[in-house]
C-alpha cells in the first residue's frame, strides 16, 4: 500500500493517493476506492427481526447514527443494555450505514439483546483526526443525556428512553473503532458523562494501535515503516503531536496517561491469529494488566482468522458464530 504524489495531465488531476483506499484530486474531491455500499435501515430485518432507524442528533456539527432494537415483546418492561458502537475503516472509509456494518450489528444486537447506537462519525481526510474522536464523544454524551429523563423532546430518542438500561452502558468498536473505544474510555475516566452515568464495559476488537518501534512478529526495519498501519496514522492525523507515538495510537507513547485511568469496569480485548494487529492487541491487554487498573480485563483470541473476519465474512462460519457469541455474552 503506497502513499504517493502524482502529477497528471488529465482534466481531473490526482493530487495524492492512499492505496487501495483513497484517491484525492486537486479540485479537493475525494474518491473512496474501498468500502461496502450504503444500505437503508430496516423496520424489521427478515433474518434477525432486528429493527433499525437513522437519526441526526447534532446539527452543528452534523452527526448522525443508526439505532438498532432487538425484537422485544410489546409488553416487555425489562430494560436492555445499551451499546454505543464505533465502526472500523482506518478512520477514512466505511460507515455506520454501510452494508457490512449493518449486517454485523443486526447479528450482534439479535444475539446480545441490546440496543445499539452505531455512530456515523466524520471521516478523514476531509475531516482529519481528532474530529472522529470528538464526534464519538458527542454521541456518547447524547446517549447518556437520556438517563433519568423520561420527557420526550425533539432531541430525545424513544428507544433509549423506553428500553435503555443506563446501568448497563457499553462502548465498543472494531479496528479503528476499537481505537476510538479505548480513547473514549480514557476520556470517561478523566471527565464525567451526563447524569454521572458510568460505562460498565468496553470491547476493543482487532483494534488499531501502533508505534514507531515494531513488537512481536511485526515487520522489522524499513519494512515496518512501509506498513499500512504505520502510514495511515499520518494520513488521517497529520497534525498529531508525537506522530505515530501519539498516545491516541500508542498507549505507551511519551506522555501517555496511565491506563489505570480507564473509565469502565470491565474490558474485553479481541484479537485474531492471522491479523497483523494481533500482537498489538495482546500487548495492549498486558499494558492494562500492568497498569494497576482496578477493572476486569480479558483477552479473547480466535486462531486462524484475519482482521475483522466476523464483519467481512459473508457466511456465519463457526468462528464467526464464536466471535459474535463472545461479544454478546460480554454485553450483559
Amino acid at each position: 500500500m503506497t502513499f504517493t504524489t502524482i502529477a497528471t495531465t488529465t482534466a481531473k488531476e490526482i493530487a495524492s493517493e492512499f492505496l487501495p483506499r483513497i484517491r484525492i484530486y486537486k479540485d479537493g474531491t475525494v474518491e473512496r476506492l474501498l468500502g461496502s455500499p450504503y444500505v437503508p435501515p430496516s423496520p424489521h430485518d427478515p433474518q434477525t427481526r432486528v429493527s433499525s432507524k437513522d437519526l441526526t442528533f447534532s446539527h452543528n456539527p452534523n452527526i448522525s447514527a443508526r439505532l438498532y432494537l432487538p425484537n422485544v415483546p410489546q409488553n416487555q418492561t425489562q430494560k436492555l443494555p445499551i451499546l454505543v458502537y464505533f465502526h472500523g475503516g482506518a478512520f477514512c472509509i466505511e460507515s455506520a450505514f454501510s452494508f457490512l456494518d449493518h449486517r454485523y450489528l443486526n447479528r450482534l444486537v439479535s444475539e446480545a439483546q441490546v440496543i445499539a447506537v452505531s455512530v456515523e462519525y466524520r471521516l478523514a481526510p476531509e475531516n482529519p483526526l481528532p474530529i472522529a474522536y470528538e464526534d464519538c464523544w458527542a454521541a456518547l454524551q447524547w446517549v447518556t443525556s437520556h438517563a433519568n429523563n423520561e420527557e420526550l423532546d425533539d432531541n430525545k430518542e424513544p428507544w433509549l428512553l423506553n428500553y435503555g438500561d443506563f446501568d448497563r452502558l457499553y462502548i465498543g468498536g472494531d479496528s479503528a473503532g476499537g481505537n476510538i473505544a479505548h480513547n473514549l474510555a480514557m476520556k470517561v475516566g478523566a471527565e464525567s458523562l451526563f447524569g454521572a452515568v458510568k460505562i460498565l464495559g468496553a470491547f476493543l476488537s482487532h483494534s488499531y494501535f501502533w508505534g514507531s518501534k515494531p513488537i512481536g512478529s511485526e515487520p522489522k526495519g524499513e519494512d515496518f515503516e512501509k506498513t499500512m498501519e504505520y502510514k495511515v496514522w499520518d494520513f488521517v492525523y497529520p497534525s498529531a503531536p508525537g506522530g505515530i507515538d501519539n498516545p491516541m495510537v500508542n498507549p505507551a507513547g511519551e506522555g501517555a496517561p496511565s491506563l489505570a485511568g480507564l473509565g469502565c469496569s470491565k474490558l474485553l480485548v479481541c484479537v485474531a491469529g492471522k491479523d497483523q494487529l494481533r500482537d498489538r492487541g495482546v500487548w495492549y491487554c498486558d499494558l492494562v494488566r500492568e497498569s494497576g487498573w482496578k477493572g476486569e480485563v480479558e483477552l479473547f483470541e480466535v486462531e486462524g482468522e484475519d482482521h475483522c473476519f466476523h464483519i467481512l465474512s459473508g457466511t456465519e462460519t463457526e468462528n464467526v458464530k464464536k466471535m459474535i457469541k463472545r461479544l454478546a455474552s460480554f454485553l450483559v
